[in-house]
């Protein structure tokens, strides 16, 4: 199974998550706030795809030790 889009997705949704805690942390502007409001639906779901995303490139690691697709 190719499995590169998926990892490529994956890994673009949790960098964009991470430039967002950036921005949190630097100058505490939370952008999905900004965009969506405070912890309404559409937030929880941006934040749980974001955390899924990052618990799937865990097992980047296995695969990018060993070489394989």
């Amino acid at each position: 199974m190719n499995s590169k889009p998926l990892d490529y997705t994956a890994l673009v949704i949790t960098i964009i998550g991470a430039v967002n805690w950036g921005l949190i942390g630097f100058f505490k502007f939370n952008l999905v706030t900004f965009l969506f409001g405070d912890m309404t639906l559409i937030s929880r779901i941006i934040y749980a795809v974001v955390g899924i995303c990052g618990l799937y490139l865990i097992s980047m690691f296995g695969r990018v030790g060993n070489g394989t697709d």
